[in-house]
C-alpha cells in the first residue's frame, strides 16, 4: 500500500509480504534503463538490502555508473560519486578541518563518503592507502577522522568499479578490501536487442532523468532489517560450514573463505529468499548467489588466478546438499 506521495506504508509484519512485490517493481524500473542484464539488477539489489557492498569489473563504457545512479534514484537515496585517480588522497574522500581565521577554530568539512549511496569510480586506480581509507566505513559505517569517529548515514552502500587489471594504471585490490564487497557483478556487453534499443534511443539520459524513488531511505533500512529476520536453520548453518571447510582444504584453493565470507553468504542468501516471499533460507538459496560472493574471494592453488565461474560452481557443488 502507498501513500499520497507513492511511498510505501505499512507495519513491520506486512513488509514481509510487501517486499517481494516491491522488489520485482523495483528491479523492473531499473531494467528500463540497464537494459537485458535482469540478474546483475537483481543481484546489486540483494547486495543493497542484505546491508552490504558492490563490486562492479568490467571494461568503460558498459554502464557501471549508470547503474549505481539508477538504483540511489528508485531507491531515494542519496548519492555521490569519487572519480579515483592516482594522485587522490584519503582526505578527498573522508574529508579535511580548515582553520577559520574569523572564529580561530577548525571546522570540519566533509568528504564525499558521508552520503548514503557511494559510487568510487575506477577505485582500482586510487593507490593503496586512498583505497585504505574505505575500510573503516566499509566495514564500521563510520570514520575517524583527527581523532574524532564520525558516524555515516543510513543506509550506507558502496559501489566500487573496477577495471580489468590489464589496462594501464590500475593498482589490484588488496585481499583485506576484496573481503569487504559483499558481491561482485560483471556487466558484460549487452545482448544484440537491448543495444539495438540503446543505440535507438540515444542513450539512457532520457529514462535516468524519469526514474522516480520508490521507497525512502527509512523503507530501505526497514525492508534490511526484516531480510536479516530470516531463518536459517542449523542444518544449513552447517552446509555453509561445510562449503568454508571445502575451500580451506582442498589443493585447488590458494586460500580458504574467511568467517567473514560465510556470513556474507548467509547474509545474501537471506535476502535472495525473502524475494522469493519466504521467511527462510534453502540450500538452493546458497547455491544461486554463492559464485558472485565467493568468486573474487577465491584463487587458484597453482597460479593464484582467480577460477572461472563454472570451474568454481563445479568444485563447490562437490559439498554434499542436505536433505
Amino acid at each position: 500500500m502507498r501513500d499520497d506521495h507513492g511511498n510505501v506504508v505499512g507495519s513491520a509484519k506486512e513488509g514481509d509480504h510487501r517486499f517481494p512485490a516491491i522488489f520485482a517493481e523495483i528491479t523492473a524500473s531499473v531494467g528500463r534503463v540497464i537494459l537485458g542484464k535482469d540478474e546483475q539488477v537483481r543481484l546489486a539489489l540483494c547486495c543493497l538490502f542484505a546491508g552490504g557492498h558492490l563490486l562492479i569489473e568490467d571494461i568503460p563504457g558498459i554502464g557501471k555508473t549508470t547503474l549505481a545512479k539508477v538504483l540511489a534514484g528508485v531507491l531515494g537515496l542519496e548519492f555521490r560519486r569519487i572519480q579515483c585517480t592516482s594522485d587522490m588522497l584519503p582526505g578527498d574522500i573522508l574529508g579535511v578541518s580548515v582553520f577559520e581565521q574569523k572564529n580561530s577554530v577548525f571546522t570540519f568539512h566533509p568528504g564525499p563518503i558521508f552520503t548514503q549511496v557511494l559510487l568510487s569510480d575506477e577505485i582500482n586506480r586510487a593507490t593503496p592507502k586512498t583505497q585504505s581509507a574505505l575500510l573503516e566505513a566499509m566495514e564500521e559505517r563510520q570514520v575517524t577522522i583527527e581523532g574524532k569517529t564520525r558516524s555515516l548515514p543510513r543506509p550506507f552502500f558502496v559501489i566500487a568499479t573496477q577495471n580489468p587489471f590489464e589496462q594501464a594504471g590500475t593498482f589490484p585490490l588488496p585481499e583485506s578490501q576484496l573481503d569487504r564487497f559483499l558481491i561482485r557483478i560483471e556487466l558484460g556487453y549487452p545482448d544484440r536487442s537491448s543495444e539495438h534499443d540503446l543505440l535507438l534511443g540515444g542513450g539512457t539520459q532520457q529514462e535516468l532523468a524519469a526514474i522516480k524513488p520508490l521507497l525512502t531511505p527509512e523503507e530501505v533500512v526497514h525492508f534490511q532489517h526484516q531480510a536479516a529476520a530470516v531463518k536459517a536453520s542449523d542444518t544449513l548453518i552447517n552446509y555453509i560450514q561445510n562449503i568454508l571447510d571445502f575451500t580451506r582444504n582442498d589443493p585447488a584453493f590458494y586460500m580458504g573463505l574467511s568467517p567473514r565470507a560465510g556470513l556474507n553468504l548467509l547474509r545474501a542468501a537471506r535476502v535472495w529468499a525473502f524475494t522469493d516471499r519466504r521467511n527462510y533460507v534453502l540450500p538452493e538459496d546458497i547455491q544461486q548467489i554463492m559464485p558472485f560472493v565467493v568468486g573474487h574471494r577465491l584463487r587458484r592453488a597453482e597460479d593464484q588466478a582467480e577460477m572461472g565461474r563454472d570451474e568454481l560452481i563445479a568444485l563447490l557443488n562437490t559439498v554434499p546438499v542436505p536433505s
